[in-house]
């Protein structure tokens, strides 16, 4: 099977931007945060970044996108752009990889989000995820999607759920629980 390769594209949602991440993006978030408001013409409230996307997520995802040796990796930053709301404001991320497996994984791409405290409990993750599992499964060859979460994020796998994922067992982080949502377009 051929390599499917992750071309973020920008997606609207009803109240969400969801804007790729690129290498400047993602070195203005680490070094320039007015220039990241710029790129994104969005606010970034003191509270940036999100839970989950410490230093150490937004080196790793730096080096990813710098060597390009993941063609599934890609990042999108989450932008309220609601009518009702004032102004643009930058509230969450997300970011595809390939699932570490010793297995085949070619048809498989691990997700994961993050979402600023203040802007939780509001739908707009299961708004972002929904909108983003359907252009994950666009791409050719895409049977799966995963997700490895720590048992403690009952929101997050709320999300998960009402998206359609489902528990399948351990994740592959330690103490980490498995979502998976199949692809209902694949044949199998």
């Amino acid at each position: 099977m051929a390599v499917t390769t992750m071309k973020p594209v920008r997606i609207r949602t009803e109240r969400l931007d969801l804007i790729p991440a690129t290498l400047e993006f993602l070195e203005s978030d680490r070094n320039d945060r007015r220039e990241l408001a710029r790129l994104l013409d969005a606010e970034i409230p003191g509270s940036w970044p999100p839970p989950l996307l410490d230093d150490e997520t937004l080196g790793a995802f730096i080096q990813m996108m710098a060597e390009g040796g993941d063609p599934l990796f890609a990042a999108w930053y989450w932008v309220l752009d609601d009518p009702a709301a004032e102004g643009r404001v930058l509230i969450g991320a997300v970011g595809t990889a390939t699932p570490p497996t010793l297995e085949e994984t070619e048809d498989r791409v691990l997700i994961g989000y993050s979402v600023l405290d203040e802007f939780q409990g509001r739908g707009y993750a299961t708004e972002a995820i929904r909108h983003l599992t359907a252009a994950i499964f666009s791409l050719p060859g895409i049977r799966r999607i995963e997700a490895a979460l720590y048992p403690d994020l009952a929101a997050s796998i709320k999300v998960l759920e009402k998206n359609g994922f489902v528990r399948a067992g351990e994740g592959f982080e330690e103490g980490t629980v498995a979502y998976v949502l199949e692809n209902p377009g694949a044949s199998v």
